[in-house]
């Protein structure tokens, strides 16, 4: 996140889009519920009619996959409404004279025809976007999880750059984490392409760095991502190590998964529980949960927090860390002589900028936004205050694609996926939890109510999904949240699984799998 949640209560205006925030992040989301309280208005754009829709002065059904129309016809109207912040775009910009002619030619009406969003509510969020003193951004996967995710942030980026809504109170691009620890993850360079402190693994002067640190040559190319792992498995990957995820659950197309962990020779999973991916494994190590791990975690809002061991782990658990140093010096690899978590947050503060003004013992109290650059600097809550690091922004020209499916003859429902409140992810921990198979005992199909009658289904009745991948079998619930033709399901429970269905493409430039927009067939069972 550009800016620190304190802000969630200090917008005038709040652009939510592709984030279902009261059920994925509601602890957070009561910041703005008090801010609308007050008078702050919410512009909602999401296919589906989520809580947060009703609470939003504005509402945008847009079909699925079609973020960017939508987008380019408000960045239209903010250029035709001379709502520009000339000032911000011409010290801290760079690009915008090709992007305004790009955008002259998208209009709201040609946007409506995609998108189904009146072209009349696409100029009012606009304008009430545009025309604020404070307006901010907050996003989740349902901008990410496209084969376009990337064009989906740049052009969001690209609004934020027209209107100069960034680097200042109550504004900024807010991408909200899904799970604890993922921008921590991130920070310490868990990505194919970057090392600790997003530094890029193709500067030789910054691999020259690591190659000290490790004692080793470091190969000048970016490492494969988890896609292309997956469909080499048993041909050129011939052994995985999978630490603290659910994969043949979470992850999209099932078969291709499962057929891809049974290809290997070797697997090797990491967790605290017997999850159906462990199950597979060849060898299953004991990891610590968060209540008996020491350790640091970095949230949502680049704060770095302490995390202290409350019970003891059981059995033979150890942390994360514990094990993966153990498997290295049992295979020789240098470098890994680790005692303590302590010792490794400070060499990653050693080697990342973003981190080298704190240690171990600076960030007990929880008070770090990274960056800080240096000892003494307070860190950073609210990004690009004083500038661009790297100079100017860059207006990037963004242009519609389609989904990589979409709809015909055999497949005519389009079918979105998420999370619900009452079961966090792939159930692994919530579903152990007792009292949470009261609230959400087992997954179910949103169906519009006039859809159930055209389709000959019955409210909490079974129904066949069909994609091109797979089927399953799901009872009905009948609802207006999901709009006509637009079916809804979360993959959190193994016996429903949705991700059977899911897979139809990738995003080229991050491999993030198009989790939100599936072609389907409902039928009645």
């Amino acid at each position: 996140m550009s800016n620190p949640l304190s802000d969630l209560e200090k917008a005038d205006v709040y652009f939510c889009i592709g984030t279902n925030m009261t059920e994925c992040h509601p602890v957070a989301a009561t910041r703005m519920k008090k801010a609308l309280a007050r008078g702050s208005k919410l512009i909602v754009a999401d296919p589906r009619y989520i809580k947060l829709a009703e609470m939003a002065d504005l509402y945008l059904p847009l079909r699925v996959g079609t973020d960017v129309p939508l987008l380019l016809a408000m960045a239209h109207v903010i250029v035709r409404e001379n709502l520009i912040d000339h000032k911000f775009v011409e010290e801290r910009t760079t690009g915008v004279d090709e992007y305004i002619e790009h955008v002259k030619k998208f209009t709201p009406e040609w946007a409506s025809e995609i998108t189904g969003v009146p072209a009349k509510d696409i100029e009012k969020a606009a304008i009430l976007y545009g025309a604020a003193d404070k307006a901010s951004i907050y996003y989740t996967l349902g901008i990410t999880e496209h084969i376009c995710g990337v064009d989906n942030v740049q052009s969001l980026s690209n609004l934020a750059l027209l209107t100069g809504h960034l680097g200042r109170e109550g504004c900024g691009i807010n991408p909200m984490r899904g799970q604890n620890n993922i921008q921590g993850a991130g920070d310490a360079g868990a990505a194919p392409n970057v090392y600790p402190g997003y530094q890029a693994v193709t500067k030789p002067e910054i691999r020259e760095k690591f190659e000290k640190l490790y004692g080793r040559e470091l190969d000048p190319e970016r490492g494969i991502t988890k896609v292309t792992a997956l469909e080499t498995s048993g041909n050129g990957i011939h052994a995985m190590l999978i630490d603290g995820e659910n994969t043949l659950v979470s992850d999209p197309d099932r078969v291709h998964s499962e057929h891809a962990l049974n290809s290997l020779d070797h697997l090797v999973v990491i967790d605290i529980f017997l999850t159906e991916t462990a199950a597979m494994a060849d060898v299953v190590l004991p990891a610590t949960s968060w209540g008996e791990t020491e350790g640091t975690l970095t949230n949502t809002e680049r704060r770095i927090q302490r995390v202290r061991a409350a019970v003891t782990p059981p059995g033979e658990s150890k942390p994360d860390w514990e094990i993966l140093t153990m498997l290295a010096n049992a295979m020789s690899i240098p470098g890994f002589e680790y005692d303590s978590p302590k010792e490794i947050f400070n060499e990653m503060c050693s080697v990342a900028p973003i981190y080298a003004g704190v240690d171990w013992d600076m960030v007990d109290g929880g008070q770090y936004q990274w960056p800080i650059p240096y000892k003494g600097h307070p860190g950073t809550p609210r990004l690009h205050e004083d500038g661009f690091t790297n100079g100017k922004a860059v207006f990037k020209v963004i242009g519609f694609r389609d989904p990589a499916e979409t709809v015909d003859e055999t497949y005519p429902v389009w079918l979105t996926t998420g999370r619900r409140l009452q079961s966090y992810h792939t159930h692994t921990q919530t579903g152990r939890a007792s009292g949470i198979e009261y609230l959400v005992p087992e997954e179910y199909l949103e169906v519009h109510p006039d859809n159930v009658k055209k389709w000959g289904l019955k409210d909490g009745g079974w129904a066949k999904v069909v994609s091109r991948r797979g089927e399953i079998k799901i009872k009905v619930k009948s609802t207006s949240r999901s709009p006509r033709g637009t079916v809804f399901a979360s993959f959190s429970f193994a016996e429903t699984p949705v991700n059977i269905l899911t897979g139809s493409g990738y995003d080229p430039n991050t491999h993030t799998a198009e989790m939100k927009v599936t072609v389907v067939r409902v039928e009645p069972l």
